[in-house]
């Protein structure tokens, strides 16, 4: 699209096509990544305060906006007032540089994010997932210098707790996704989406018992990258004040949340697009708003990969390419196209959203452990078990290769994991584990729905109810041993 409409500009003004692709490209980042970034870590902040709240019997924010939604607005206008400190012994130019070293790396990974067939702001990157893994192992950086120029014992205590965290956990984690890489047979984040439109039974966490293992390794070394409990050693309020960011105040430390909700996001998005389908329906071809449309997600997807289109040009030619009748196209034309990278987008974003609430439950739930039992977990847990799916993948693969209809898939990635083709042993292990994974999400999804509805009962009683009820009946109750003001003059001591 943006390459249609440089083309269109480029010949109507006769200036060079590479500036206009380079001006709407720089007007995407500016009107929808920066705005959506910042609406997303506000939205996070608001619910991880709600979640937190109702897991300790508290209400969370009520007061600004509906049900306190503007909370985090007003708290961000605070930050922009509130006197920007940098202490007299802090390195002045690193202290001021870390917050946006911090965020800098998350907000480059939305670039290569793909949310729907063509709501993607680069889609030629056949390297993406490596990508994703470079630009957020850069984060670390930020966290480990603001430790260091702040000049304090409490922030290089947290800094360098950040950087044995995450050099550690950054192994099981790039292996967990090399197992989801080995099976797809592709780094592209686009053709990773294009390959699991077949359903969720097509979802690459369910290929094999490795990968689903390996799904969950993904997710437990996904909360030490985040930097969320119980791996918060980082910040790790009850030792270390605030950690890394104790110094920072303002502006400086809103950035460093900014970067941590964000980074959540993207961290769930990566497992979504890997793992969950990225922007398909769990329900596949059988999904209303893909028959509503006309849309066919393992026709398009076998057309895509397999080079028989790219599915380029304007939108019109490609709602008509989507199809198998050339008369035909999508339903609406480019219209019909919107809705559905839309309704690919909503899928990424919600599956998203479960795995942010899940990290979100584990922090309000777990308690925060020690560094060296950090530590331990990962050396002696978290990696050898990652390195154990890595070889069981590789054994899968080669004793049931990706073939259709007895022939290898085309090129290197695996496409008969779209198309259903293979040995019946690789279809039966995809619908066990398939069911495993919807009885694992059912059981989520009745906690969190059961939360929601206890709620309206109020806080539940607490242990002392005699002396400290809790709940909406009485905040207070005097104990026998308690004297009226008045009469405290009278009594002997």
């Amino acid at each position: 699209m943006i390459a249609s409409l440089s083309e269109h500009f480029g010949q109507l003004t006769g200036y060079p096509e590479w500036l206009f692709i380079v001006g709407f490209k720089v007007l995407i980042v500016a009107l929808v990544f920066l705005p959506a970034i910042s609406v997303l870590a506000m939205m996070c902040i608001w619910a991880e305060r709600k979640i937190a709240g109702h897991i300790q019997s508290r209400i969370g924010p009520k007061h600004v906006g509906p049900f306190g939604l503007l909370q985090s607005l007003a708290d961000g206008a605070k930050l922009l007032v509130k006197e920007d400190l940098i202490p007299a012994s802090a390195d002045q130019v690193l202290f001021r540089l870390a917050p946006y070293l911090a965020f800098s790396p998350v907000f480059v990974a939305f670039l290569a994010l793909p949310f729907g067939p063509q709501f993607v702001f680069e889609a030629g990157l056949n390297v993406g997932v490596l990508y994703l893994l470079a630009v957020l192992g850069l984060e670390v950086m930020g966290t480990i210098l603001s430790g260091w120029a702040s000049n304090s014992k409490w922030a290089i205590y947290g800094g360098m707790r950040e950087a044995c965290q995450i050099v550690s956990y950054e192994i099981p984690l790039g292996i967990a996704i090399l197992c989801g890489v080995m099976v797809a047979g592709t780094m592209n984040l686009v053709d990773l989406n294009y390959l699991q439109g077949g359903g969720i039974q097509t979802w690459l966490a369910f290929h094999n018992p490795f990968i689903f293992l390996a799904f969950f390794i993904y997710f437990v070394a996904s909360l030490a990258s985040a930097k969320r409990a119980p791996f918060d050693l980082p910040e790790s309020e009850s030792e270390l004040v605030a950690g890394f960011h104790t110094e920072y105040s303002g502006l400086r430390w809103s950035f460093f949340f900014f970067a941590e909700y964000a980074g959540m996001f993207v961290i769930g998005c990566i497992q979504a697009i890997l793992f969950l389908g990225g922007w398909n329906s769990p329900l596949g071809s059988w999904d209303p708003i893909y028959q509503l449309l006309g849309y066919d997600p393992v026709y398009v997807g076998q057309q895509f990969l397999t080079g028989a289109s790219t599915f380029s040009g304007t939108w019109e030619h490609i709602a008509v390419a989507m199809t198998p009748d050339p008369n035909a196209g999508l339903l609406g034309g480019a219209m019909g196209l919107f809705v559905l990278n839309a309704y690919g987008a909503f899928w990424v974003i919600t599956k998203a959203l479960v795995v942010i609430g899940l990290h979100m439950w584990i922090r309000w739930t777990l308690p925060r452990i020690r560094i060296d039992q950090v530590l331990h977990g990962c050396i002696k847990g978290l990696l050898p078990a990652s390195l154990a799916m890595f070889v069981g993948v590789m054994i899968w693969l080669y004793l049931l290769p990706p073939t259709m209809n007895g022939a290898f898939a085309h090129g290197s990635t695996n496409l008969a994991n779209l198309t259903g083709d293979g040995p019946l042993l690789q279809s039966i292990t995809k619908w066990i584990l398939t069911l495993i994974g919807i009885v694992l999400f059912a059981f989520y999804a009745a906690v969190m729905l059961g939360a929601q509805i206890m709620r309206k009962h109020g806080p539940r009683k607490g242990i002392f109810q005699d002396v400290m009820p809790v709940g909406n009946e009485v905040h207070f109750t005097r104990g026998p041993e308690y004297v009226p003001d008045e009469d405290r003059s009278l009594v002997k001591d």
